[in-house]
């Protein structure tokens, strides 16, 4: 099943059971125990991982299962992740843990600076996988002094699951002779999930030509009939992106945006307000959370689709960053993911109007927005700067340190 997962990830599988993961102690609970059932494989790859104690937890569970025969293979991001001690990493390699820094900023052989390696997945034995926008740090953790992030993942068995351990072999080895050969070697996955939940896996990765996920998105404004939501913890869309949103309200549909109320980056958040006038004047809907900070990233229209994964809606995401998200098309999951976005919105968001707007945000204030909106579109143009595109074959993964 494993080989033939490689075909376009454009299709849908059948065979797939799927489950919404929150952040906090349910996601760190369900990925220990992932990682204490492997048998053969497994491979965690992720923006940030930070020696807290959150980190320091998954690490000796990779290295228990290094120690037990399981193949255990680390990716991390050589700029969110540099700040890992050299004692750790010597650790996790001594227990048997294979571990590379993705596109280290020194010593890597492309300067793309924006390129980063965004996406949080860990996949096990080709037949189950978790997807979403989790780190590994106390932040995104529950009992560490301060509420949990808001965020989700996507726990999948099955088809898609395959699909998703071929990717990150992709990104472990160049080699398309060594990637076989790993693939060979792997037992054969459990049976196929007898329920039929239509899911397949997409890419961003804009200098492979790979623009999977922006183009779900754009499927989703263009498919929305009746109501759509979209969560993002960094709302700064293109102007494609920002044209079908307007055009998904303008022919009637109930646009609701939930976003950070309270941010990490304040100038993107600044930056963000400064376009919510234009946003409002179209009737779309905005909901700012204020509980925590919110960095989840998904869409879901009409209850009968839902994305989940790695991608902001902005340019970072759509021309810079390496990127994975799982679209899937069912209603019972779509509607259970639609009805709790409903519930945060009423219990712990804090709705903005327009006439809110203008009465809380005076002229001064909206100026410093326009600077913060202007200085982070340079900043974009700055981290989406490449000089050229390369093929999207997967045979040519990026280079890792």
């Amino acid at each position: 099943m494993l080989r033939r997962s490689s075909r376009s990830t454009n299709k849908y599988t059948r065979y797939n059971n799927v489950q919404l993961v929150h952040g906090g102690r349910e996601y760190f609970d369900k990925l220990l125990e992932l990682i204490s059932n492997a048998r053969h494989t497994l491979h965690l790859q992720v923006y940030i991982f930070e020696a807290d104690d959150t980190g320091r937890q998954v690490a000796e569970a990779l290295q228990d299962a290094a120690r037990r025969g399981v193949a255990v293979y680390l990716l991390t991001d050589g700029y969110a992740s540099q700040g890992l001690p050299a004692d750790l990493i010597r650790q996790l390699r001594a227990a048997g843990v294979h571990f590379r820094f993705f596109e280290p900023l020194l010593r890597s052989s492309r300067y793309y600076f924006g390129r980063r390696l965004h996406h949080k997945v860990l996949a096990i034995d080709g037949c189950c996988c978790l997807v979403g926008g989790i780190n590994i740090s106390n932040k995104y953790n529950e009992g560490y002094g301060q509420p949990a992030w808001l965020d989700w993942a996507l726990y999948a068995e099955g088809e898609v699951a395959s699909q998703v351990m071929t990717v990150c072999l992709e990104f472990w080895t160049r080699s398309p002779k060594k990637r076989r050969r790993l693939l060979a070697r792997m037992p054969r996955p459990d049976p196929l999930p007898a329920t039929r939940c239509h899911c397949r896996i997409r890419r961003n990765d804009w200098v492979h030509r790979r623009n999977q996920v922006t183009k779900s998105y754009l499927e989703l404004l263009r498919n929305a009939r009746s109501e759509l939501f979209l969560v993002s913890s960094y709302f700064l869309p293109g102007r494609l992106l920002r044209r079908q949103l307007l055009a998904a309200a303008a022919r009637g549909v109930q646009v609701n945006l939930l976003l950070a109320g309270v941010s990490d980056v304040m100038l993107a958040k600044h930056a963000e307000r400064y376009i919510y006038r234009k946003i409002l004047r179209q009737g779309i809907r905005i909901f700012e959370y204020r509980s925590a900070i919110l960095h989840g990233k998904m869409g879901v229209y009409d209850n009968a689709w839902a994305t989940i994964g790695s991608y902001n809606l902005n340019n970072i995401s759509a021309f810079a960053s390496l990127e994975l998200n799982i679209d899937v098309m069912d209603e019972n999951f779509a509607g259970q993911l639609q009805q709790e976005l409903k519930t945060i919105i009423r219990t712990d968001c804090v709705p903005i109007t327009e006439e809110g707007y203008r009465t809380n945000y005076g002229f001064w204030t909206r100026c410093w927005q326009r600077i913060c909106y202007e200085l982070v579109r340079f900043l974009f143009f700055i981290f989406t700067f490449y000089f050229r595109q390369q093929s999207a074959r997967a045979g040519n993964p990026p280079k890792q340190g």
